[in-house]
């Protein structure tokens, strides 16, 4: 029986080694540090977190930090103009802290606003679909309360790579090409996110000066 047992862990063991290097797309980039870990989806986000920490920020600063960055280096998720939903642990209290940062719908947009433009259901996308944003009412709240670090030096990673680029991976590189068609619809779309007429090549650098200046 013991010998079933440990034949059977050794199996699900080796089925579990042998699918992470096939499967990436659920993984994170984690950075670990003396002051603690930041894992992300991108891994400079991740450093930019880790680098928050080293400079005695808090976890809530480090947080804020990586956030940033994610808007600069995966710009079909959520970034300044979204919402923001946390989780915070104070391991010293013992307390958790949840809060909800998510957009109210415009004041103007009404039901008989959106049957005046033949819409008797929710868009999905357009600019009907997008809410008041609330990520960074979302951030400054946060910071306020556990925040260590001056707010303004949370953004410099975020900054430096939306003014000087950074290098488009596999997985944001699939998302833009996917959505090339939709973006070339609309003028915005394709001065921001399509600067040579198409989507940006694999490994490309990808700039963003005007939410630098955001």
């Amino acid at each position: 029986m013991l010998r079933s047992i440990l034949l059977f862990s050794v199996f699900l063991f080796t089925m579990v080694y042998n699918a992470v290097p096939e499967d990436r797309a659920y993984g994170r980039s984690v950075v670990t540090t003396e002051r603690g870990i930041v894992a992300t989806s991108h891994y400079l986000a991740s450093q930019a977190g880790a680098q928050v920490l080293s400079r005695g920020g808090s976890a809530m600063d480090a947080a804020i930090a990586a956030n940033a960055v994610l808007g600069v280096t995966e710009p079909m998720m959520n970034g300044m103009g979204g919402d923001l939903f946390l989780i915070y642990w104070d391991a010293k209290t013992g307390k958790l802290y949840g809060l909800n940062a998510s957009g109210w719908a415009p004041r103007k947009l009404t039901i008989e606003f959106l049957a005046k433009q033949g819409i008797t259901a929710m868009p999905h996308d357009g600019i009907h679909s997008v809410t008041v944003p609330g990520a960074v009412d979302g951030w400054s709240k946060a910071h306020q309360r556990f925040g260590r670090l001056p707010w303004k030096d949370l953004f410099a990673p975020a900054i430096h790579y939306a003014e000087h680029g950074y290098a488009v991976p596999e997985i944001i590189h699939d998302y833009w090409v996917e959505e090339e068609p939709k973006m070339q619809k609309t003028e915005e779309a394709r001065r921001v996110f399509l600067p040579t007429g198409k989507a940006p090549e694999l490994g490309g650098r990808f700039t963003n000066p005007d939410v630098a200046k955001a």
